[in-house]
């Protein structure tokens, strides 16, 4: 079996790129706050900045871009199985609250 070892890990320029990026994406959520934009585009925006910056926050600052790739294919299905179980409960729930009998 062959043993597949992380590359090198980033070095003190890469994080201070990242950090820059990240802030410019702040500025640009701040900037898109003043502006007078509808507020349909103005959530659509900020969602979509909202995760670019925690893709960029995960892959540099939480080192998966330099992990073994099956580590990703092992923890993204987990994740997607517990959003959509949580989905499940949480319905559930909701109309089971509405059924409970009143307290006196």
């Amino acid at each position: 079996m062959t043993t597949m070892e992380p590359s090198a890990g980033p070095n003190m320029r890469v994080y201070i790129s990242v950090w820059l990026g990240m802030l410019l994406i702040v500025a640009i959520e701040a900037a898109l706050a003043y502006a007078h934009v509808s507020g349909g585009v103005l959530v659509t925006a900020l969602l979509v900045l909202a995760f670019l910056e925690a893709a960029i926050a995960l892959r540099y600052f939480m080192h998966l871009k330099y992990e073994v790739p099956m580590l990703f294919w092992t923890l993204i299905p987990g994740l997607l199985l517990a959003f959509f179980m949580m989905n499940q409960f949480w319905a559930d729930s909701s109309r089971l609250n509405a059924l409970r009998f009143p307290v006196p």
